[in-house]
Formats: structure tokens, sequence, C-alpha cells
């Protein structure tokens, strides 16, 4: 499920982003994506590939990693998100919800440390 009013455009200076079209209210579920699990066999060969940079850690342990379908891969990193992802190991699915009103034209974000407002640097801002 995805959002009706989404849609991917170029981001400054973050490639691309998902963006909306139409006012999102705040608690909105605004995409629920099913993953692919990959194996730690997998996993090693994919972290040699740009897919790298699109993966999610998975599992209770993060001893795994999982390639969302959907526009998933595509949310751009904020520390101040307005948007907050929810992992369902079970059902093997990742939910996307809004954390505040979203306006027409705005890019969605999401934190890539798995909380919302976690201000612990990612990968690619330790380098």
């Amino acid at each position: 499920m995805i959002f009706p009013g989404l849609f991917i455009a170029p981001a400054k200076n973050r490639g691309r982003g998902v963006f909306t079209s139409e006012i999102i209210p705040e608690g909105t579920t605004i995409e629920i994506s099913p993953v692919i699990v990959m194996s730690r066999q997998e996993r090693e060969f994919i972290d040699k590939t740009l897919l790298h940079d699109y993966i999610f850690e998975w599992g209770n342990e993060k001893d795994q990693r999982c390639m969302a379908l959907g526009y998933v891969p595509l949310y751009n990193h904020s520390y101040e998100a307005n948007c907050d992802y929810e992992m369902d190991f079970e059902n093997r699915i990742i939910t996307i919800k809004t954390i505040c009103n979203i306006l027409p034209g705005e890019e969605l974000m999401i934190n890539y440390n798995g909380t919302w407002d976690d201000k612990k640097p990612v990968w690619f801002d330790k380098k």
C-alpha cells in the first residue's frame, strides 16, 4: 500500500526522494511495504554493491538485512524526520507513518537510526 499522493522526484543534494502532492495529516500510514530478508551470505554479497545503500538492518538482533520494496528505499534521512517507520519481523513488512502534518510538495523523511528523533550519526555522516 502506498498513499496515493506520494511521488518520487529529485531531492536537492540527495539524489531522489519521496514527496507528496497532498496534505497528509499526522499519524497517517503512508506506506506498507513487503521486504525481502537476506541470509548472511546474500548480505555479504549485497554489501559489495550499490544496493548496500538501500538495505535495512533486520531482525530482533539486527543480524540480518532486508530489501524493502515500494518507495521505502528512497526515503531520505533526516535527524528531524517527519515520518517514522516500524518493522514487523513476523510479517516481513515495513510501515511508514507521518509524525506531523505534511504539506504538498514537502519531502517525506525518515531517520535511518530507526527512531525519528535519534541524533546518533548514521554511517554516511561518520565518514
